[in-house]
C-alpha cells in the first residue's frame, strides 16, 4: 500500500495512493483507519508523508561512501539527528544557505516508524516499521568538516527533502536507491549492501533513543555524492517505491 499526506481544502488528510488518485483515510494512521471508496475530487499539494518529531540518521553506512570521505567505520553505527525544521515535501524547494560554499546531495533509503519502538531486538525490528520513502541529506559539507560535528551542516531549514509516498508492503532487503542530478545518475546503493542493516538500525538507535509514530530513520547514503547548484533538481529514486524531486533555490 501507498500512503500519502496531503493538503486538501480542508486541511491536512493521510490518503491511500491508488491508480485513481487520492482516498482519504480517516482515523488513525498508526492505529484504527479506514480508506474512503472514492477518491478526493479536488486540487490537493502534496506534503512530506509524516511530520517526525525526529530524523535519525546512519553516518557511513555504505563501505564506499565513507571511503569517499576518508571516515572510519566504526563497530557501532553512527548516529546523528536532523531538526523536524529541516524536513520539506517532494516539488518544495532546497533552500541553499547565504552562508553555504558548498552544499551536497546523499540520496537514501528511510525508514518510517509505526509505533513506539524502545529497547528493540534485532529480530522485532521490522514489526515497528509502518513503511520505507525516499530521503536526501542535503548536507553543507566545508561546515561539517571545519565544524567537527554535523548539526549545523545537516540541520538548515530545507535539509531534508522526504516523499512523496510511503510503500508499507515492499521486499525491504532488495531496495534499491538511485539519485540523479538534472536527470543523470549519480549514485546507486543497494539496501544488501548495508553495514548496519534496517533491523540493526532499529534496534540500536531504540537503545539510546524512544522511537515515536512518525519518527524517520535515514539508512545512509551510498558513494558518488557531490555539489548541488542554484537551479539543480535533484531526484531520489527507491525502486518500486516512489521518487522525490526538488529543485535548489537561492536563499
Amino acid at each position: 500500500m501507498k500512503i500519502a499526506r496531503i493538503r486538501t481544502e480542508d486541511g491536512a488528510f493521510y490518503a491511500e495512493v491508488k491508480a485513481d488518485g487520492y482516498h482519504l483515510i480517516l482515523g488513525d494512521i498508526f492505529g484504527e483507519w479506514g480508506a474512503l471508496s472514492e477518491p478526493y475530487d479536488g486540487a490537493v499539494k502534496i506534503l512530506p508523508p509524516v511530520s517526525p518529531k525526529k530524523v535519525v540518521c546512519l553516518g557511513a553506512n555504505y563501505k564506499k561512501h565513507a571511503e569517499e570521505l576518508h571516515l572510519d567505520v566504526l563497530p557501532e553505527p553512527t548516529i546523528f539527528l536532523k531538526p523536524s525544521t529541516s524536513v520539506i515535501a517532494s516539488g518544495d524547494a532546497i533552500v541553499y544557505p547565504a552562508s553555504a560554499t558548498k552544499v551536497d546531495y546523499e540520496a537514501e533509503i528511510a525508514i518510517v516508524i509505526g509505533k513506539t519502538a524502545k529497547n528493540v531486538k534485532e529480530s522485532d525490528a521490522l514489526s515497528y516499521v509502518l513503511g520505507f520513502t525516499a530521503a536526501n541529506d542535503v548536507t553543507e559539507r566545508d561546515m561539517q568538516k571545519r565544524d567537527g560535528q554535523w548539526t549545523r551542516a545537516k540541520g538548515f531549514d530545507t535539509f531534508c527533502p522526504i516523499g512523496p509516498y510511503i510503500e508499507t508492503d515492499v521486499d525491504h532487503e532488495g531496495l534499491t536507491v538511485i539519485g540523479k542530478k538534472n536527470g543523470e545518475i549519480v549514485q546507486r546503493g543497494h539496501a544488501r549492501d548495508l553495514i548496519n542493516s534496517f533491523e540493526r538500525s532499529i534496534s540500536f538507535i531504540s537503545g539510546v533513543m524512544t522511537l515515536e509514530p512518525g519518527d524517520v530513520i535515514l539508512t545512509g547514503t551510498p558513494e558518488g555524492i557531490g555539489s548541488l547548484s542554484v537551479g539543480d533538481t535533484f531526484e531520489v529514486e527507491i525502486e518500486g517505491v516512489c521518487t522525490l524531486s526538488n529543485t535548489v533555490a537561492k536563499e
